[in-house]
């Protein structure tokens, strides 16, 4: 099916960060909402990330893949219980897909000194390149998008009537990953392969960079029953909901299916921070919700073949902490 000429909302940050009126901060909010209950995705300017440090993180994603594929699969993310690491292209396959994904990924997350929660906290993995050439855009990149997406999902709970104080309920110690991801040129893909294949985030709040001028990302748009083509533009983020974000929210907010398509035939460059929220929680906009499953209960489901998981796995949320039960 053809991509339409439908365009994802663009949304200015700048007037919620720094209001000139009440007012303000209420239109970000209302304009935030309505994407969401729509396409639930939008586009975002004004953001406050400062754009040396998108183009640093971009000098740091180059430095990671181009080294030699050995050194890479070193530090495999299969290998590692945290699913910190490398991704090789071909590594994911959804169920449905005729072909694997061709792109090829590098995961970190936030940093704890040891393993905990099944293996959702811990430390990440480095390669062996000069601090200044990955770690460091990498991390200031991180600290910068994990900020974003708690901003954002502020507003995601006051579009619903929530105060920003109901944070406190299930972001003490939050679950942010971040992705950093290259599509091969069209020439080097498969018939019928795509650079991920259709699916929907698992979790909270996605923000997304997309190399300028390296566009690829299509958005299912239910009204339409077509594919939205998404733009990418310097100094713009595209903004998602998850899963996790659609069920909390009772369906107010969306989410919904996208893929990626590099036509062009050179690489494409892109980074996605996941900001989820502590393993802990489950629902916390409404308390009746009878699915008490907790966030780390459902990254379990979903990634349980990608983590070395023990026997036991939890259930339910209980008071300070889970119950171990038979997975």
């Amino acid at each position: 099916m053809s991509t339409s000429p439908l365009s994802l909302p663009m949304i200015d940050l700048d007037p919620y960060l720094n209001p000139t009126c009440p007012e303000d901060k209420q239109r970000t909010i209302d304009a935030v909402r309505e994407a969401c209950a729509e396409f639930g995705f939008f586009q975002l300017k004004g953001h406050g990330v400062p754009i040396e440090m998108q183009k640093e993180l971009f000098r740091g994603i180059g430095n990671v893949f181009n080294q030699p594929k050995e050194a890479k699969m070193e530090l495999s993310f299969l290998k590692n219980p945290c699913r910190r690491g490398y991704e090789g292209s071909g590594d994911s396959l959804r169920e449905g897909d005729a072909l694997p994904d061709s792109k090829e990924a590098f995961y970190i997350g936030r940093e704890d000194p040891k393993v905990d929660h099944y293996g959702f906290y811990g430390p990440n993995l480095w390669p062996n390149i000069a601090v200044n050439d990955f770690k460091e855009p990498v991390s200031n990149y991180y600290e910068a998008t994990s900020n974003l997406g708690r901003i954002v999902w502020e507003i995601l709970l006051q579009g619903l009537g929530h105060s920003p104080d109901l944070m406190e309920t299930f972001a003490r110690r939050p679950m942010v990953v971040m992705k950093m991801i290259r599509y091969p040129p069209s020439a080097d893909t498969r018939p019928g392969q795509f650079g991920v294949g259709a699916h929907n985030d698992f979790g909270g709040v996605t923000v997304l960079l997309q190399q300028p001028e390296r566009a690829g990302l299509e958005v299912w748009h239910q009204e339409s029953g077509k594919w939205v083509a998404v733009t990418a533009k310097e100094d713009v983020f595209v903004i998602n909901c998850g899963d996790m974000i659609h069920g909390w929210s009772g369906g107010q907010y969306r989410s919904v299916k996208h893929r990626v398509v590099n036509k062009a035939n050179k690489e494409r460059l892109s980074c996605a921070t996941f900001w989820h929220g502590d393993f802990d929680a489950s629902n916390p906009l409404n308390p009746e919700d009878p699915d008490r499953r907790s966030v780390g209960q459902l990254l379990l489901k979903r990634f349980s073949k990608q983590f070395s998981l023990p026997e036991k796995v939890p259930s339910a949320p209980m008071a300070g902490g889970v119950v171990p039960v038979s997975a």
